[in-house]
């Protein structure tokens, strides 16, 4: 009976509230696919890949298909500086001449993500290792000259190979570095938030997570959690969103524009951030979506 007594402590008989108070969540999410970019600055803290490791075996137990894009920054800035290379950023995007591409090919497709993959699958998880050059996975063009300054091997994606991801993602979590290539084989760096935002749009994910090491959006420093495509575009463009936020906020916006539902610029320093922006009413971090009476995805480009 509902009124009788009970020796289960309080406590225990809590965690039961915490779990259902995460179904509708759970429910809404199973059988959708979700992208989570990790950055290198956060993967930088060993201490933070074993709750994520758990965050991505919980997704999967609950019927929910996530996919990995990583980046690398912080190693590939170290590494340049120690071969006597110095590195330079335009609007958050690396100056990439061919030094600097070799060094970001070593750190990004070698070691990020092995020690990323022996993360997962220490923690359970089945991950397999891919670049934009496996299986001609991305597929990119060089950032053309009248998108702004010269930037060298820097890439800009153009195709996602979907058949290869899918016929994956059933069985492992892919891992992708943000390295693409063009139809000739010449490898780019891309800037894993506006890869994060292809993948995600050609996989129709539920949602795009781009874990970093910020709370989120924020103005006068106090957090924005919510921001439509039309308020980011006018951040960058007022000089409101420092650097290493404008890609964030345009692979947000490329996102959103081009059919997923939502995009989530969330604090990954944070244990379980994952989780905790899927299946909680609060979730973490800024979200950025279309407003109800904006079109988004083809309904865009509609006459």
């Amino acid at each position: 009976m509902s009124g009788a007594p009970s020796l289960v402590p309080q406590r225990t008989r809590a965690k039961a509230r915490i779990l259902l108070d995460a179904l509708p969540y759970m429910r809404e999410h199973t059988g959708t696919t979700i992208v989570v970019k990790v950055g290198g600055s956060v993967m930088e803290d060993p201490g933070l890949l074993a709750p994520f490791a758990e965050d991505l075996s919980l997704l999967r137990m609950v019927g929910i298909r996530p996919v990995v894009v990583h980046g690398g920054g912080p190693q590939i800035s170290d590494l340049s500086r120690r071969l006597g290379i110095e590195p330079v950023f335009v609007d958050g995007l690396r100056v990439t001449d061919a030094s600097t591409l070799e060094v970001a090919r070593m750190v990004l497709a070698g070691k990020v993500t092995e020690e990323l993959v022996a993360g997962l699958n220490a923690g359970g998880v089945p991950a397999v290792g891919l670049s934009g050059g496996d299986g001609r996975l991305l597929l990119a063009r060089r950032r053309a000259d009248g998108d702004g300054p010269d930037l060298g091997f820097v890439g800009e994606i153009e195709e996602v190979n979907v058949a290869l991801l899918e016929h994956l993602i059933d069985v492992a979590v892919p891992v992708i570095a943000s390295m693409a290539v063009d139809r000739s084989g010449q490898a780019y760096n891309v800037n894993a938030d506006l890869a994060a935002a292809q993948v995600a749009v050609a996989l129709r994910a539920h949602k795009l997570l781009l874990l970093t090491d910020v709370p989120g959006v924020l103005r006068d420093g106090e957090l924005v959690p919510e921001l439509s495509p039309l308020e980011c575009r006018d951040l960058v463009a007022s000089g409101g969103a420092d650097g290493g936020m404008v890609p964030k906020l345009e692979a947000a916006v490329a996102a959103v524009e081009g059919g997923v539902p939502r995009a989530h610029v969330v604090d990954g320093r944070l244990p379980h951030a994952t989780i905790l922006e899927l299946f909680t009413p609060e979730g973490a971090g800024t979200m950025v979506a279309a407003p109800v009476d904006e079109p988004v995805g083809e309904e865009v480009a509609a006459p």
